[in-house]
């Protein structure tokens, strides 16, 4: 790393840490200061539990003070100057926005020019050949979120004489469409558009509900800091950090977040799915008082003027109320996602749009991963991250994070609803509709008859037979095939069918929300039923999954893989399955985002190996314009015991390997070697399996054998729920038992002393649940949790990365290529693992030990904290020349690494945890 005084210069300072900081966090801090001053891309790894987060905040929003303190001084300068030459610009009476925005404006004025010379072009113009694309891409954005269905305007339908009454229908009527057919790809038009409405313009949603102003558009020049993580939890804790320091008040603060998380409206929050709540949230938006809505009147002295409609939801209807939520939470400070829920239940307003509302004005936006990352979202909340800061926290994973948001997926049921539907409007309006209408309508049906042929096995031009399918079914019965996008266009011969113009007409016609409206009502007509009361799957869902895939086709042929699934009928003869395209790349999504902000930080606890992060997304950044910055742990050595367990207390040996956890000698084995933890571990005991389903086999296998009953003798025991929902009570149930008993308060059973929690890797309690002190004495790894080599999706992605920047693995791709049929067993994965060579087997075990690194890393949170960690397998002590891939212990993060050793038997192990603990007790 650089000398931070390398120019002269003193070195940055950082008042606003509320302790005396440790010398490695003024390392960090110093590293992100220096990183926001050279702007492009950093990665910053430090451990969990050396007050990353707090570093993160008074580093980052330090250099946006400092910066500011810079500009204005720069601008004194100028306005000097220019007073001194007898100049008017610049006078004292101006406020320090106005100010900043005329330097902000310059600023960008000459960056714009000199973009295309920076040092990261190389890369970004590559992107640039897809631009038709991309822009067709923007009108067609992956969520339903600006839309509206807007009441026609001008002349009433001429109605023929058949028709039966449709006074009530009209509304699902479509407008007469035409496309010019040497146009441009995006050429189709409406002939009732109202003329200057562009698609990009926000809809009558965002005119209620944002309350933004005019004044704002000045306040979106200023510099902003995103700073994003993976979970709301997270988030929320980056907002107790944030409140430690001065930051909190002297910086507008915002935090983002889902419907789901911020809908205050019963009757919609009872809904639980998340898809349904927005489907509802934006329908309520369009349920607006038909009388005022829409309707353009002559005011005094001829003005026109519109009237605001009145939201179909009651916790958007009162403008004045929503603007003074609005001005309260600025004042408020820094607020998370559960005090602007308790704010927004006190005065009735919408929390979501109101955060929303609050994002031009803002400092510091706090927002979830897919916000950030998700270029619909982006669009959608209106960020702007021109030459802002970017933070990107939690990033060990990020590149699997950021291509799985632009996966689409669409079911049998969901394919056989839009068709259902598509049929009846068909037969009902086809006489009243134009010729554009009715041949986009027909190209719909064609291409959803054409997937459901696909999942019914029916006779295509798809190479899978039926027969072929049944024989390489495996012991789910679930025949899984990939492929490239244009082998399936071809196959299914919809290749010739312009599915950009088609997506355009889709966003432009409303077609999706007139279709699922007309079902809808029929269903209600027919089942005497409510909306609200209808079944769980939504028409409009499977109208916006088609359309997500259709989305998804467009993307270049390389970019991403068909996987075909299909389950055998059951015995009431359903069939279910499904079509679903899986993103292989990140690079252009992610050069997007870098080449809009000034500076991008990834930051996180385990963030190596970076060169497989490098390749796959930025592989166009040249090694060293990529700075990185590594520091150790703040605990002290004796603080920590990380061992491998290889032979359990009778001596067998622990063996998890996919062939042989099942077996009852192993899991008979881990429950004798967690009974005699629960004796020697004060406080409590998390042991982490590989997936839930494992983690059931053990808890029913042990307590047939008697085991649990042993076990809760000693702790009480605890499970993770596999709803997210139960998470939290369960933790703070597991807190308080520990905090009981260790206190000597013995209520129940007077020789319990303390808890047992069994969870799962890449579960919530893996990520970002701080399990420290008491709470994680022990943390337990059982086994190496590698990913199933079963799943198609990963193995398209270890071929994917396999061939990155290597020539010599093209032979092993061809060979994978076409309609591979998976069986469900995992062999076939294990074929493809062992014929990579090198970046895929990389990446299959570093997403392994990425996830043992997150659990393990939960435990020690503090400078004072101590806890064991067991890492139960032979695989963690064997010799690596006896291992085909790499030893796994090489990948642990370093202040580990630094402090490992390898249990020979039991015995060992109970003496070096004995004298562990009586140490860190007395100390």
């Amino acid at each position: 790393m650089e000398e931070e005084n390398q120019n002269g210069e003193a070195p940055p300072k950082f008042p606003a840490f509320p302790y005396k900081p440790y010398a490695i966090q003024i390392d960090f801090m110093n590293a992100l200061y220096h990183s926001l001053n050279q702007g492009g891309l950093s990665m910053l790894e430090s451990p969990t539990g050396t007050g990353k987060t707090l570093s993160i905040i008074c580093s980052a929003l330090q250099w946006v003070v400092d910066k500011r303190e810079q500009e204005k001084l720069k601008k004194e300068v100028e306005t000097d100057n220019s007073s001194a030459k007898g100049g008017e610009f610049g006078s004292d009476d101006e406020p320090d926005w106005m100010r900043n925005a005329v330097i902000n404006n310059d600023i960008q004025g000459e960056e714009k020019k000199s973009r295309k010379k920076d040092k990261f072009g190389s890369g970004f113009r590559k992107a640039d050949k897809r631009k038709n694309h991309a822009n067709c891409t923007d009108l067609f954005s992956r969520r339903v979120e600006e839309e509206s269905c807007t009441k026609k305007e001008g002349k009433s339908l001429q109605v023929s004489s058949d028709a039966v009454d449709l006074n009530d229908e009209e509304e699902f009527l479509l407008e007469e469409h035409e496309s010019d057919e040497e146009g441009l790809p995006c050429a189709g038009k409406s002939k009732r558009k109202v003329a200057g409405v562009s698609l990009s313009s926000s809809s009558d949603e965002e005119d209620g509900a944002d309350g933004s102003s005019d004044d704002e558009d000045e306040e979106e020049e200023k510099l902003k800091v995103y700073f994003c993580s993976r979970t709301h939890s997270q988030l929320s804790q980056f907002i107790k950090e944030l409140r430690k320091t001065v930051f909190a008040n002297e910086m507008k603060v915002v935090c983002l977040g889902s419907r789901k998380n911020f809908c205050i409206n019963q009757e919609v929050l009872k809904l639980g799915n998340s898809t349904r709540i927005n489907e509802r949230c934006l329908e309520l938006q369009k349920n607006k008082n038909k009388e005022v809505s829409k309707i353009k009147s002559l005011g005094a002295g001829g003005r026109i003027r519109r009237n605001k409609a009145s939201c179909g939801c009651p916790m958007l209807r009162k403008h004045k109320q929503q603007k003074e939520f609005k001005n309260m939470m600025s004042q408020l400070g820094a607020l998370d996602i559960e005090d602007l829920v308790h704010q927004g239940r006190n005065t009735r307003c919408c929390p979501y749009y109101g955060s929303r509302s609050m994002v031009p004005a803002a400092d510091l936006v706090v927002l979830p991963y897919q916000s950030l990352l998700s270029k619909a979202s982006r669009e959608s909340l209106g960020l702007n991250l021109k030459n802002n800061i970017i933070i990107i926290d939690e990033a060990h994973n990020l590149a699997d994070s950021l291509i799985s948001m632009y996966d689409s997926k669409i079911t049998l049921s969901q394919l056989e609803d839009v068709q259902c539907n598509i049929e009846k409007y068909f037969a009902r309006f086809s006489n009243l509709l134009g010729p554009g209408n009715r041949r986009y309508i027909q190209t719909l049906t064609v291409l959803t008859r054409a997937f459901l042929r696909v999942l019914l096995n029916e006779d295509t031009g798809y190479e899978g037979s039926c027969h072929d399918t049944e024989n390489s079914s495996g012991e789910n019965g679930v025949p899984t095939s990939s492929m490239a996008i244009n082998d399936f266009l071809f196959s299914l011969n919809i290749d010739n069918i312009n599915l950009v113009k088609l997506l355009e007409y889709i966003k432009e016609s409303k077609i999706m929300h007139k279709i699922s409206g007309y079902g809808d009502k029929l269903a209600s007509f027919e089942k005497k039923l409510s909306l609200d009361d209808s079944e769980e799957r939504s028409t409009l869902s499977s109208f916006q999954a088609l359309a997500d895939f259709l989305l998804s086709l467009t993307n270049k042929d390389g970019d991403g893989r068909i996987i075909i699934s299909r389950t055998k009928p059951t015995c009431s003869g359903q069939q279910g399955g499904y079509i679903k395209y899986v993103m292989l790349t990140g690079e252009k999504i992610f050069s997007e985002i870098v080449e809009q902000a000034h500076a991008v930080l990834l930051a996180g606890g385990t963030l190596q190996p970076i060169e497989e992060t490098r390749e796959r997304l930025f592989p166009w950044l040249p090694p060293n314009q990529l700075h990185f910055f590594s520091c150790s742990h703040i605990v002290p050595p004796e603080s920590i015991l990380p061992v491998a367990v290889a032979r359990g207390p009778s001596g067998q040996p622990f063996d998890f390997s996919y062939s042989s956890r099942r077996s009852s000698i192993m899991i008979q084995e881990l429950g004798r070697l967690v009974c005699n933890l629960v004796t020697v571990v004060p406080e409590g005991i998390v042991v982490f399996f590989s997936s839930f389903d494992y983690e059931g086999e053990v808890y029913n296998a042990w307590e047939a054998s008697g085991i649990l009953d042993r076990i809760k003798k000693k702790k009480r025991l605890f499970r993770e729920p596999r709803k997210n929902t139960y998470v939290e009570s369960v933790l703070k149930e597991y807190k308080e038992t520990i905090d009981t008993l260790s206190s000597g308060e013995r209520k129940e059973n007077p020789s319990q002393s303390g808890a047992i929690l069994l969870a799962v890797v890449g579960g919530k309690i893996s990520e970002g649940i701080n399990l420290s002190d008491g709470m994680g004495r022990c943390i337990v790894m059982v086994g190496l949790p590698y990913a199933s080599p079963s799943d198609v999706e990963l193995m398209e992605r270890v071929k994917h990365i396999e061939r990155l920047g290597n020539s010599n693995s093209i032979k092993m791709t061809n060979s994978l290529r076409g309609n591979e049929l998976y069986s469900g067993e995992a062999h076939e994965g294990f074929d493809i693992l062992r014929s990579c060579r090198h970046r895929g087997k990389e990446y299959y075990e570093n997403l392994c030990m990425k996830a043992v690194n997150q659990s393990i890393g939960r435990a020690i949170r503090h400078i004072n904290d101590y806890a064991a960690i067991l890492l139960v397998d032979t695989r963690y002590a064997a010799d690596s020349s006896t291992r085909n891939f790499r030893h796994p212990t090489s990948k642990l993060p370093q202040w580990i690494k630094d402090r490992f050793v390898a249990s020979g038997d039991y015995g060992q192990l109970h003496r070096m945890l004995h004298q562990f603990f009586s140490y860190n007790k007395k100390r």
